[in-house]
């Protein structure tokens, strides 16, 4: 039977898939008594662990997410994988600071195996090109965003000149997309002062607290956000909507993973783990690969030529994979 310590780090490994399972079913897959299993539960609860338990025949158990963050437990490749990116992203500007402290983080516990395989893997991040250089964005700050985003909150803020959009503060708004363009974060919001809707440079803006009161969301200009920040930039050329064939998608992702490598897209947060990217291409076919190399689940929101031009790239890589695998016996 296996030490008490590697069975409690199996369970774990088990819940964090994701799923409900039934206490049979992590008897089997540990190869231990009911009984067993419940008291590792309540093991793990005692480490903080937020582990809920249903009743009934189809009840069981699931990791859910808690107040505040536990041990993580990731295998080898996730632990490589996550290594990677966070070197990638300290290469960046937006959140390069947190990422190289994180990346600091988990080397420091990751075994002498995987610390190799990580030191022999050397990378240099190279941002494209922005107009101005990319800007380093607060972290906290993002996060202030997007709740009040979320929270129909109005905001007040100090908004630092120099830039082309409003100059001064403070200010009070009523936010309602976060978004990217160029490597650039931006708020759009209703300004109250002066009635109209306004972009912000999210580099300048240092929220005030407490936040306003609740209020009903409006209409962005122009129908959706990607084409009112779009018109904002009518002047500066590459934007999405120069190309011939342009999409909107949603992306099972997180805005600041996507933001980085969506060039001159337009990337707007709708989620913790889910963005809006509206992107353009010489063809639809094209545009369909591009958004495909993020490598998550995607909502297609039109037109109808991408749904079109993914089942297309479905198809043809299908026949690609059977051809691969030979001739049928």
């Amino acid at each position: 039977m296996q030490k008490t310590s590697s069975r409690l780090l199996a369970l774990l490994s088990l819940l964090q898939t994701h799923r409900d399972w039934s206490g049979r079913g992590l008897a089997e897959r540990l190869g231990i008594s009911s009984r067993t299993v419940r008291r590792d539960i309540d093991r793990l609860r005692e480490l903080g662990y937020p582990i809920t338990t249903a009743k009934g025949p189809a009840g069981g158990y699931r990791l859910e997410a808690g107040t505040r963050l536990p041990p993580l437990l990731f295998d080898d490749n996730q632990a490589v994988a996550l290594a990677v990116a966070l070197g990638t992203a300290a290469g960046g500007a937006t959140l390069a600071d947190d990422a190289s402290r994180a990346l600091a983080t988990l080397r420091q516990v990751m075994p002498p195996r995987l610390r190799h395989r990580i030191d022999l893997l050397r990378t240099t991040a190279v941002p494209a090109p922005a107009a101005g250089g990319a800007a380093v964005v607060d972290a906290e700050v993002l996060v202030e965003l997007s709740r009040v985003i979320h929270a129909r909150e109005e905001l007040r803020f100090d908004y630092a000149p120099g830039s082309s959009g409003p100059a001064g503060g403070p200010r009070r708004v009523q936010p309602h997309h976060l978004v990217t363009w160029r490597h650039g974060w931006y708020l759009v919001a209703w300004d109250l002062h002066r009635e109209d809707w306004r972009t912000f440079r999210v580099d300048r803006v240092r929220p005030r607290t407490p936040t306003g009161p609740r209020f009903a969301p409006r209409e962005v200009p122009g129908g959706s956000v990607s084409a009112f920040v779009t018109s904002r930039f009518r002047g500066n050329v590459g934007t999405a909507a120069d190309w011939p064939c342009r999409g909107d998608v949603v992306l099972h992702l997180p805005a600041a993973d996507v933001a980085p490598f969506a060039e001159d897209g337009i990337v707007e947060e709708i989620g913790p783990r889910r963005c809006r990217l509206t992107l353009g291409s010489w063809s639809w076919t094209g545009l369909a690969a591009a958004i495909g190399r993020f490598d998550a689940d995607i909502d297609v929101i039109g037109p109808p030529q991408l749904a079109a031009a993914f089942a297309g790239l479905a198809a043809r890589y299908a026949r690609a994979a059977a051809r691969a695998a030979g001739p049928e016996t």
